[in-house]
């Protein structure tokens, strides 16, 4: 666990404090990279807006661990929300990296950070393919997340241990090939 967990705590716990201490510390700086990549001053105030509630989002769980820098990993979610933005402005594409000319993160930060945002993008889209499936088997896959006995859960769900394992596995089907249709694009 790294020190900077505390920001992750702050986040999770509402506190007035160090949330406005990530303010002071960290969105001056990071507006100024987005800025020098474009983004004007409104979007990259809304770039580091959604990129806290991503990282709230992802702690709210009481799971997440941050093993880097808060800032490394924080720039980094500002980074892509930034390039997926520059992407549904012009489906063309970015043609200039964002990581050009911007090397200040020590050591594997970075990479640790790379792999928290892959993380975060990652369950973005399974939640969000999640909502495509039928009411049944978005509960189905939620509530088998959240139960460690699949048998006290059929009974929960008003339904068979066997007809609940196959259902879930129907639509855990029905969700992978979501979910690799859309990397596929």
């Amino acid at each position: 666990m790294h020190q900077d967990q505390r920001y992750i705590e702050a986040l999770r716990n509402n506190d007035a404090a160090l949330l406005s201490e990530i303010y002071q510390k960290y969105a001056p700086s990071i507006a100024a990279y987005l800025k020098s990549k474009g983004a004007s001053t409104e979007e990259s105030g809304d770039i580091f807006q959604e990129a806290l509630i991503d990282i709230f989002k992802l702690a709210s769980d009481g799971n997440f661990v941050l093993t880097c820098p808060f800032e490394a990993f924080l720039l980094l979610v500002c980074k892509r929300k930034w390039i997926n933005a520059l992407k549904k402005k012009s489906r063309a594409g970015v043609t200039k990296s964002l990581d050009e000319g911007y090397h200040y993160l020590k050591d594997d930060a970075d990479a640790e950070a790379t792999a928290h945002a892959d993380q975060l993008e990652k369950e973005h889209l399974v939640m969000r393919l999640l909502d495509q499936l039928s009411e049944r088997c978005r509960e189905i896959i939620r509530a088998s997340y959240l139960s460690d006995s699949q048998q006290q859960l059929a009974v929960q769900l008003g339904v068979s241990y066997a007809y609940l394992r196959k259902k879930k596995s129907i639509c855990m089907s029905e969700l992978i090939e979501l979910v690799q249709h859309n990397r596929a694009q």
